[in-house]
């Protein structure tokens, strides 16, 4: 009769074959590093007022304002927009049931997650807004009005984080290639959509616009990074520890 083989004891390198390869986070974090560079570049350019960009910012506020005061049916609709479908309220509440759906599912750290980059990414707007105080457009003939300063746009931010969170969370999740796609539809033209309406409406100025978008995705960006490497950490602890209670 063959001997019975005796258990073995799993070997930390067994363990670590089973984690999630660090390449998977690797494309995440270059974009963080990235949006951080860019961002900060543009936020220097706007502090100190270089000419060439408040250039640029000033004609096409000022040729899409005309155009805004000449057409006020799709000014009408542009402000629709601008201020329902793509308020950061509404935005918030798309982040919420998600959060919801997640804490449904059992997944209730990356649910946390979430929420805690969607409040970081607010309160950092915010905070800018006050360090940076740059005005908004002023015009004789206005066509929409905004709170708070200019710099970097809230709408364009947090259209940014919203869609870019939804699609890291399908792609965590093993969605139907139907649903990404139709999802990153959705976000890519509210995201673009929500940027031009800004301009288009006279509240913000395009490097605001910029500025938002830079910052939103490399919130996003930083999160999805540090939860990549923070999780699986995480789960090897609570299966630890209920080994050692079983």
């Amino acid at each position: 009769m063959p001997p019975t083989p005796r258990p073995t004891v799993r070997s930390s390198a067994v363990d670590d074959d089973r984690r999630p390869a660090p390449a998977s986070r690797v494309p995440a974090l270059p974009c963080a590093v990235l949006c951080v560079l860019v961002f900060g570049l543009l936020l220097t350019l706007v502090a100190v007022r270089w000419e060439p960009l408040m250039a640029v910012d000033r004609a096409l506020a000022g040729a899409l304002h005309r155009t805004a005061v000449a057409a006020p049916g799709w000014t009408r609709l542009n402000r629709v927009l601008s201020d329902w479908l793509w308020d950061p309220w509404m935005m918030r509440v798309v982040l919420v049931a998600a959060v919801v759906l997640l804490v449904r599912r059992g997944e209730r750290l990356l649910g946390v997650w979430v929420a805690a980059t969607a409040l970081v990414g607010t309160g950092l707007q915010q905070v800018l807004k006050a360090m940076v105080g740059r005005d908004r457009p002023v015009w004789p003939d206005p066509v929409d009005s905004a709170h708070y300063a200019a710099f970097p746009s809230g709408h364009a931010m947090s259209a940014l984080i919203a869609g870019a969170l939804v699609l890291w969370l399908l792609s965590r999740c093993g969605a139907r290639s139907l649903w990404r796609w139709t999802a990153g539809t959705v976000a890519v033209v509210s995201v673009v959509g929500v940027g031009f309406t800004r301009v288009y409406l006279g509240v913000h100025w395009l490097s605001d616009v910029v500025g938002g978008w830079l910052l939103g995705g490399a919130l996003v960006a930083a999160a999805a990074a540090a939860y990549t490497g923070f999780a699986p950490r995480v789960g090897n602890g609570a299966a630890q520890g209920a080994g050692r209670r079983s």
